[in-house]
Order: C-alpha cells, then structure tokens, then sequence
C-alpha cells in the first residue's frame, strides 16, 4: 500500500521544459524554466541513452537556470531538452531499518525497499527552541572512557575529531552498536565505495545492523549527492524521533559535507572565503546540527555523534573551528596515541563533555577531577620523564602522577557494561591518594 502511495505522488500533472544554452565552468546553464524553477530543484537531461543526466538548480538569472550536473557530461549538448522534476523529497518507513540506501530513498543492497507514507522535505526546520526537551540521562556506550570523562547523555551532540587512519570509523562502529538507542541512523559522506560493504559487513555486524539504517553516498559522485547524503540521514532521523524514538546519529563525515557544500555554492557563484570555503559553510553546518539533539515535547531525542577530519590534528580548521562552537562536547582522537597501540586513542585533556557535571554525581565529579588533574601534572612534565630527569620524591604530586599514568592510560581502553563499572573501574586505576588521610 505504501509503495503504491509512493507511486501515485509521483506522477505529475504537468510537465515543464527548457533547452541547454551554454555550458561553462562545469554548470550548465538553461533557458525556459525559470517562470516554474526554484532553488533546489532537479532537472533531467534527455539525452536519448538509459543514463539520463540528472543535475539541480544552484541559481537563477533573469532567463536562465544554472545547473550543476550530478555526472559525467558527456555528450551533452547545446540545444538539449530539460525536463523539470521539483525538489526532492524522502519518505521514511520502519522497514528501512536494517538496510542501505542512497541519498534518495532508493536501496543499495539490491533488495526491493519500500517507501513511507509520508514524505518530508531534505531541510526541515528544527524543533522550536523554546519547545525542546531538555537533555536526558546518562548513556552506557559500553566503553569506560566515555562512561566516565566524557560521557554520552540522550539528546547530546558530540564532535569526533581525528585525522585519517586514526581509528575514527572504528569507534564510530563501536557506539553504534553500544549506545543504548532505539534506532541508528548513519551517514556516510563521501566514503571510498569498497568500504562500504566492509563497514557494513565487518565493522557494523549483525548486531549493529540489525537496528540501524545506513545512508551512503560514495566519494565518486558529485557533491551534490554527497552534501544531501547527510540531509536525507538527518530526515531519517527525525522520522524516527517523531515517532517517540531515541535515534543514535552518527555522520562520517561532516568535513567531506562542508567541501560538497563548497564545490556548489563556488559553482554557483559565492565568493571564497577562509581556505576557500563560503561564508554560507557555517551556517550550513550549524543547520544541520541544530535538526539534531532534544526534541520537541512529546517526541523523541536524536543524540547526535559527527566526525570532523581534522589534518595534522589542526583543531582551528574552519569546520572543527564552526562545530566545535555549536556542539555539547568534542573528542580528539590523536595519532600518537594511536600509534603507540592504545585503541580508543582519545586525547582526554583535549576532549571535553559539556553534559558534566551534571551526568555525574559529587563522588563521580570528584573521581574525574583526580583524573583529569594527574593527567594534566603528568602532561607538564612528561617531556622531562622521558629524558630521565624526572627524581623521584621532588614533588608529590608529581610522584601520584607518574605512578598512576601505566593503569590509567589502560583504562582508557577498556570496555564495560555500564557506568557503575565503568567509576568502579576508574577507582581502582586512580588508587588511594596520598594527598588525603585514608577513611577509617
């Protein structure tokens, strides 16, 4: 029933057409639609083959229509017909869990996918401010770093901050499948294609997949495609929240989202800006971020996780520079962590979770704040350890520090089944301290 519904809103009632009249700088530009196109529009190109050209409207002249392809422009000539289609829209279903789709609503596993009857536009508006959900109780994520020093409350959005090879895609799978959620939506953004059944098949699993939706768009297609990857994964998100639903976003990743968004908006005609992205990248992505977290009243939450790659761990970049300020926390994964086998490789004193304090008790904050402060001593000096100038004895908390770092730099990657373990863990790492007489 609902695939015929899908079928019916398909059919138009009247069809508009133009003609191609140049094609320059990679757009093309057309002539004829502008009394009926709008921004955001997609258009057909009939170009006597089964693979039409398909492309969408970035901006509109006095007579013409300029039009970035969304492939190859072979054989596309002066003269040649242009259909228009009207903006894209989604319709989400609960049967899409458990599978793969493209940024369309069209299936990638090779199985028949049926749609929703509802259909929602790629750009929605957020819940109102002031009718939002405030943010809810604390996580398990099952991995005893984020259970504690940084951790995950329902409704919160978190940036993940790494560069490549790093470990990003791995944690990201990690809390896909140990974040207690309804449902898992995942973008991924300009992925390379033989990844993606890796991803799927070895880093997801079964029982990550099995309660997850997967929207893919790989890194050979155009940016057009890829920048409404991460829109169509937003909408299937907030079909769920709607629902009631906690929703689990994951997007990987928002930098390949910002450079798709600056490949149209410099096709269309906006000036370059910082290291030749748009002054529109930020409010792009501050929109999409905003669709995510607490809900209206009544409604669900979506806690939403977005990677950023970040080269040479250079956390001023433009996109880890714009997200970082609209975010609930960040966490910098760091390549010397990683390289020396500790996996997370979170950089704690770098990463930040702005849930706390109030996701801990008093105990818990005091535990973290120990934490925190012996990596932060150990940090200072960890140079002059190194070099063995380090005497034993000179400074007492330095001493703690030192002694503490071995079980606390393995805690780190320990997993756990919830919170409770997760502090009890974190206890016997930390030790009695010296600096307080022992509770009799």
């Amino acid at each position: 029933m609902q695939s015929i519904a899908a079928r019916m809103r398909q059919v138009r009632m009247a069809r508009h057409f133009g003609r191609v009249c140049a094609i320059k700088a990679g757009t093309i530009w057309a002539e004829g639609l502008n009394s009926h196109a709008s921004l955001g529009d997609r258009v057909l190109f009939s170009m006597g083959s089964e693979n039409d050209l398909t492309g969408e409207v970035v901006a509109l002249h006095a007579k013409e229509a300029i039009i970035l392809p969304e492939g190859p422009m072979d054989g596309l000539s002066i003269g040649t017909q242009v259909e228009l289609i009207f903006a894209p829209s989604l319709a989400p279903s609960t049967s899409w869990i458990g599978r793969i789709i493209d940024p369309f609503g069209r299936p990638l596993d090779g199985r028949p996918l049926l749609a929703g009857g509802e259909e929602r536009g790629f750009r929605p508006p957020p819940p109102p401010a002031a009718g939002r959900n405030r943010l809810g109780a604390r996580l398990n994520t099952g991995l005893a770093v984020f259970d504690t020093l940084l951790p995950l409350v329902r409704g919160q959005r978190m940036g993940l901050f790494a560069g490549s090879g790093v470990g990003k895609s791995t944690l990201l799978s990690l809390l896909a499948r140990g974040v207690s959620a309804d449902v898992v939506v995942i973008g991924l953004i300009g992925e390379r294609g033989r990844e993606l059944r890796e991803f799927v098949e070895e880093v997801l699993g079964e029982e990550g997949m099995a309660r997850s939706v997967v929207v893919a768009a790989t890194s050979d297609q155009s940016p057009l495609t890829r920048r409404r990857c991460a829109w169509a994964a937003m909408t299937v998100a907030e079909y769920f929240r709607d629902q009631g639903k906690h929703v689990l976003f994951l997007a990987d990743s928002i930098t390949r989202f910002a450079e798709a968004h600056r490949e149209i908006a410099l096709s269309a005609g906006e000036s370059p800006s910082y290291r030749g992205f748009p002054p529109s990248t930020s409010q792009m992505i501050m929109s999409l971020a905003e669709r995510s977290g607490p809900g209206a009243i009544g409604s669900g939450d979506i806690t939403a996780i977005f990677s950023v790659l970040v080269a040479g761990s250079d956390m001023e970049e433009p996109v880890a520079d714009i997200l970082r300020g609209v975010l609930d926390g960040h966490v910098v994964l760091d390549r010397a962590i990683a390289e020396r086998g500790r996996f997370p490789a979170v950089d704690v004193l770098r990463s930040v979770s702005r849930s706390l304090p109030n996701a801990a008790s008093a105990a818990e904050n005091e535990q973290i704040a120990r934490a925190r402060s012996l990596l932060g001593t150990y940090a200072e000096s960890e140079l002059m350890i190194r070099a063995g100038l380090y005497a034993p004895g000179s400074d007492q908390r330095l001493d703690e520090a030192v002694r503490i770092y071995p079980a606390l730099d393995a805690f780190f990657a320990r997993s756990s089944p919830n919170a409770r373990q997760s502090f009890a863990l974190l206890a016997e790492a930390l030790g009695p301290s010296p600096m307080r007489a022992p509770i009799v």
